[in-house]
Formats: C-alpha cells, sequence, structure tokens
C-alpha cells in the first residue's frame, strides 16, 4: 500500500503533527499527515488530496523527500514523505484527529513506528543528539 505523507514547516521551523482519529488502526497515536494513493494518483496529487480532505488546506510545492517501507500487522506500507513548506487556508481538523506544532524531542506520544525514522532524519539534518520522542 502506497501512502503519501507531509511533512508540513511553519516559519519557525517546527513540523506539523497530527493523531490518527478515533477509529482508524492506532487511533491517538501520532504521525505526520497523510494518505493513501487513489488509483491513478502519484505522490503529489495524493498528498494534495487528503491534506485538502483531512486538515482543508491547500498546499504549495511539494517537495519529495524520503520512502520507508513499514510492516505494520495490518499492513505493507511504503511511505512517501514530502517536505511542506507553504500552504493556504485555516486548519480544520475534519476526521476528528489533533495537531500540534513539534522540535525536536517531540513530546507527544505515542509515536507510530513509521514516524519514528522521520524524527531521526530530522534529527541528524539540524544536528540534534539525543532521543527524537519518547515511549512508543
Amino acid at each position: 500500500m502506497d501512502v503519501a505523507v507531509g511533512v508540513l514547516f511553519d516559519g519557525q521551523g517546527r513540523f506539523l503533527m497530527t493523531s490518527r482519529p478515533p477509529g482508524k488502526v492506532y487511533a491517538g497515536w501520532w504521525e505526520f499527515p497523510g494518505g493513501k494513493f487513489e488509483p491513478g494518483e502519484g505522490v503529489e496529487q495524493a498528498l494534495r488530496r487528503e491534506l485538502h480532505e483531512e486538515l482543508g488546506i491547500t498546499v504549495g510545492a511539494v517537495h519529495p523527500w524520503q520512502q520507508e517501507i513499514v510492516d505494520y500487522p495490518h499492513a505493507r506500507v511504503r511511505l512517501h514523505f514530502c517536505k511542506v513548506h507553504e500552504w493556504r487556508g485555516e486548519f480544520q481538523m475534519r476526521e476528528g484527529q489533533r495537531m500540534v506544532w513539534c522540535t525536536l524531542p517531540v513530546v507527544v506520544e505515542p509515536v507510530l513506528p513509521g514516524t519514528v525514522p522521520v524524527l531521526r532524519w530530522l534529527a541528524e539534518a539540524c544536528g540534534f543528539v539525543g532521543p527524537t520522542h519518547g515511549r512508543t
């Protein structure tokens, strides 16, 4: 299963994390927003659609960044991470999820396993040393 994931950065260098919505697998766990590709979609199209559907925003430039394959008990997922620095609109938590702007170390928990590599990449990029998050 292919999933487009947005790592949104604000003007202060913080990144957005959202909780998994009620009723979904891993409900309440923290992750970067995004969702599954629909038939015929590429990474950018899927990410634009998902962020509008879930958060009510329209993103500007999408910068493909990293990929990671994660084996969850319910599915094997190929995560396509993209950086996003520009968007329009007010954030609306359309699926009942929560959001928080974060820096390292992330204080929200639990953190979804597919999110952990991203936190490591962010730490490496900025020279952060130490645990990137609490327990999972």
